[in-house]
């Protein structure tokens, strides 16, 4: 069964602009996924109209909607977010209420429609603050449904203060996050085959 991987950039940059750290370190992730035989697609929320609010589509042209078809389609759903002021992105704050609006839409089996998907975090900064921002999207994910493996963050930060960020660093090549990177591939892989075979049963 072919398996497939959304990663939502919370960068605050859209495409059209400089390249995101954030999503060159999601392509880390995104092309060893590929090398599973994993489908993957990112989506730059930056580019979309989304709405404020805890419901899942807030009218008058919002966006919303068209990611939640996205995530459907999804196995594996990662959430990617750069650090600012030590803490995720208003973005990336943004897509976990927009979430949390939607635990309403079900499966066909009436569950909320995030069951049986796996969940991960991809963070890149300039200061402390990655192990805050994925214990936050973490919970978030968990608690309207995702399963989340062990082991699925990875994160990068440069010195403290201004300096280079991940792509101007060659973060590529860092040891650590590159380990993290590879253990994420991993497990994000083996509990969406998983979950594919063995789905959440419907409590009774």
């Amino acid at each position: 069964m072919s398996i497939h991987a959304l990663f939502l950039n919370c960068s605050l940059k859209k495409s059209s602009e400089d390249e995101s750290n954030t999503e060159a370190l999601i392509k880390e992730v995104s092309s060893r996924l590929e090398e599973k035989k994993v489908t993957t697609e990112v989506v730059r929320i930056a580019d979309y109209q989304i709405g404020y609010g805890i419901v899942d589509d807030a009218g008058d042209g919002d966006q919303w909607p068209t990611i939640i078809e996205k995530i459907k389609a999804a196995n594996i759903v990662v959430i990617g977010t750069p650090l600012w002021l030590g803490e995720k992105s208003s973005i990336a704050t943004k897509v976990m209420e927009r979430l949390y609006g939607s635990t309403g839409i079900t499966n066909e089996k009436g569950q909320p429609f995030l069951y049986n998907k796996v969940g991960g975090v991809v963070v890149t900064g300039n200061e402390d603050g990655a192990k805050n921002a994925i214990s936050s999207i973490v919970f978030g994910l968990s608690h309207i449904g995702l399963t989340i493996p062990p082991a699925t963050a990875a994160y990068w930060l440069g010195e403290a203060g201004p300096g280079p960020s991940f792509i101007e660093a060659e973060g590529h090549k860092h040891e650590f996050t590159m380990n993290q990177v590879q253990t994420m591939v991993h497990h994000l892989h083996y509990f969406a085959s998983l979950h594919q075979q063995h789905e959440i049963p419907v409590q009774e």
